[in-house]
């Protein structure tokens, strides 16, 4: 049977992210516009909209599933003046979204096929504020910044300080830190030239490379 994704949108919005006290208006009109179905492989084409996290076709990478995203994006508070970088775009979905929220979106990728893949699929969408990079995720890209949004697209074992100075003044940086169940939300905002963090809640979402803990050693 054929797949009504205009249909499996709205259920998505309606059923697993109004349901998580996500209100944000123009969030919710991305999510409803954007469709997720062309962001993931076409072999789970068909589960697009599943609220579960969805593998990619690269070792370890996912498109998170839509409710904690959406938790995490409006977090973000993105308005239509921003400059944003995306750390860790996968195949572009995260960006797409961003797009008609902010002014400009930087969507960097460390894996060179998913940020190709990212690069054609936001092209056909017509993303035209969405530029693709390709680089070290810990590392950003400063070429861009200052960035008035950091999105980090997957959980992290660290403080991201090495993006802090990529922010504006006032700029939001959105980052989970931990694993599974005990990883908690943050927003790191820059206020007079210091970067202060706030915890906003659990969220267990899969993991993104580049932020490892440096292993220690016990003599």
């Amino acid at each position: 049977m054929e797949i009504d994704f205009t249909i499996a949108r709205q259920r998505m919005v309606d059923n697993q992210i109004r349901t998580t006290d996500v209100t944000a208006h123009e969030l919710l009109d991305s999510l409803l516009t954007v469709p997720r179905e062309n962001f993931v492989p076409e072999s789970v084409k068909p589960l697009a909209y599943i609220d579960t996290d969805i593998e990619l076709e690269s070792a370890g990478r996912f498109i998170v599933e839509p409710s904690p995203m959406a938790k995490l994006l409006q977090a973000a508070e993105v308005n239509s003046s921003d400059n944003v970088l995306e750390v860790g775009t996968g195949t572009g979905y995260v960006a797409a979204v961003l797009s008609s929220m902010a002014d400009k979106v930087t969507a960097l990728e460390v894996d060179a096929a998913l940020a190709e893949t990212a690069k054609t699929t936001l092209a056909e969408g017509g993303y035209d504020n969405v530029s693709v990079v390709t680089g070290a995720l810990s590392q950003g890209h400063k070429a861009s910044g200052p960035y008035n949004v950091i999105f980090v697209n997957g959980a992290i074992e660290i403080e991201p300080t090495s993006l802090f100075d990529q922010l504006a003044e006032g700029g939001r940086l959105i980052a989970v830190i931990g694993h599974g169940l005990a990883a908690q939300a943050y927003v790191f905002q820059k206020e007079s030239g210091a970067v202060s963090s706030r915890k906003l809640f659990n969220s267990a979402i899969p993991a993104l490379p580049g932020f490892e803990r440096t292993a220690e050693f016990v003599f």
